[in-house]
């Protein structure tokens, strides 16, 4: 499956998550270009992994086996149609699209009845504990399972039977990161208040964390079954997850979670 050239059609993060993984797993430099229309993210590229590129998005297409569309959703149609003028056999490749909000409709609507995957990283791809959804379009066993390799760098990858799903994941996993990542910032800025400077407090939370997530990965307990271990009735422990449930976490989370599905299908909608 090395074989395959893949290009990648935009060089912006996610993009460069799934290069980094693609080539820290073992994929073949010389069988990856990336396509952008200025050339300093191209040259990082090409520096950091030594990956072809090119400022030719139809140079790049021609190129590839599997093209890889990686820029954002509101470019998406001038990209595709462009790809489609300058290179109308593109239509004949296998394409994987990293876009959010955007289904496989639209594709049709701009490329025809293509062989597609929509993917849906997250950025902890970089370090090869990320989570991808992938749904599949008219795409044979041996596309599914090449695209299952592509990402086998990037952690855990996890196909989806219905489109609708891809909404859901980007709410589970695909934004996931930045909520840890805030709540992590909240309980640095409370450590900082307790006399820890910045490095000692940035260093000690996001070790729990760590310390946390592979627990339970390594547990077959539930998450509120873990949580209980710690929790020893009138203690400190239950003093804090007292608070935060007097404060609706909750709902907090659910409604940000919802919120990021809603905007999902209002992205959708509105290109």
């Amino acid at each position: 499956m090395n074989d395959n050239r893949v290009a990648f059609i935009g060089a912006g993060n996610m993009a460069r998550c799934v290069i980094a993984a693609m080539v820290k797993a073992g994929y073949p430099q010389e069988n990856i270009m990336a396509a952008n229309r200025s050339q300093p993210k191209l040259t990082e590229l090409a520096t950091d992994f030594g990956i072809h590129t090119s400022l030719s998005n139809a140079k790049a297409a021609n190129w590839a086996d599997v093209i890889v569309l990686a820029v954002k959703p509101q470019m998406m149609q001038e990209v595709c149609l462009q790809l489609l003028a300058e290179d109308p056999e593109c239509v004949d490749k296998l394409f994987v699209t990293l876009a959010a909000g955007l289904p496989v409709a639209r594709y049709e609507e701009w490329l025809g009845q293509v062989r597609l995957v929509r993917a849906m990283p997250n950025t902890p791809s970089l370090v090869a504990l990320g989570v991808t959804g992938l749904y599949p379009n008219r795409c044979s066993n041996y596309e599914k399972a090449f695209v299952d390799h592509m990402f086998s760098g990037t952690g855990m990858t996890v196909w989806l039977n219905e489109e609708q799903q891809i909404n859901s994941i980007i709410a589970v996993t695909g934004s996931a990161p930045a909520y840890f990542f805030y709540f992590m910032q909240a309980m640095q800025q409370k450590a900082e208040q307790l006399g820890f400077s910045a490095v000692e407090a940035k260093a000690m939370v996001a070790q729990t964390a760590l310390g946390a997530a592979t627990m339970a990965l390594q547990s077959e307990q539930s998450f509120a079954e873990l949580r209980a271990q710690v929790t020893s009735k009138g203690g400190t422990t239950h003093e804090a997850i007292s608070s935060f449930t007097t404060a609706g976490l909750e709902e907090v989370v659910a409604t940000a979670m919802q919120a990021a599905i809603n905007r999902a299908e209002e992205m959708a909608k509105s290109i």
